[in-house]
């Protein structure tokens, strides 16, 4: 029974030494076709990574050439209507100052066509008012180059209006608090 033990310890060990070597045989085969099929596997995956982020980078670049294109065009499309509203609102002025007009031919009453201008007027001024226009009340005020252009000095009429504004000669506006007319005046000194 020893002998036959030993046969069969013998024969499992003389198996496991054949598998062992089969396993280092296989291996070295692979490993010999190994370095140039990793070579050329990785080098087709890296191609094929490249060629999808050149895609990927020319597709964002297109889309954002598009992107600025369509934001130009909708930017010159807003500076063409931006004044559409305005425009609108002052429609109805329009009609007042023709009717006005077409009334002046049919009447002498100086007292009738001053208070019709007026009422004009005044519907023009609340209408720019509503779009942010204001004006900038200056007469006695500190002269300030922020708001002021001083057209020229003169001696001041009182110690009181000493840098101060002494007279309006054209009106100054500003729209939404930012001045888009300065106010020219003449300062005392």
């Amino acid at each position: 029974m020893t002998k036959k033990k030993k046969t069969n310890k013998q024969e499992k060990s003389d198996k496991k030494k054949m598998t062992e070597e089969k396993v280092v045989e296989e291996a070295a085969v692979d490993n010999e076709s190994t370095p140039e099929t990793n070579c050329q596997d990785d080098k087709e995956s890296l191609e094929q990574q490249i060629l999808e982020l050149k895609d990927k980078h020319l597709r964002l670049f297109s889309e954002f050439d598009n992107f600025r294109k369509r934001t130009t065009k909708e930017r010159i499309e807003l500076f063409k209507s931006a004044h559409a509203d305005l425009m609108l609102d002052l429609l109805p002025i329009l009609d007042d100052f023709e009717r006005a007009m077409k009334s002046f031919e049919e009447t002498e009453d100086a007292g009738s066509i001053k208070e019709g201008i007026a009422l004009v007027k005044d519907k023009l001024q609340k209408t720019l008012e509503k779009k942010g226009l204001q004006c900038m009340e200056s007469q006695g005020k500190d002269f300030d180059t922020d708001y002021h252009e001083a057209i020229t000095e003169i001696p001041a009429p009182t110690k009181d209006l000493k840098s101060k504004v002494v007279d309006v000669v054209e009106k100054g506006y500003t729209l939404n608090d930012k001045v888009i007319r300065y106010a020219k005046v003449v300062v005392g000194k």
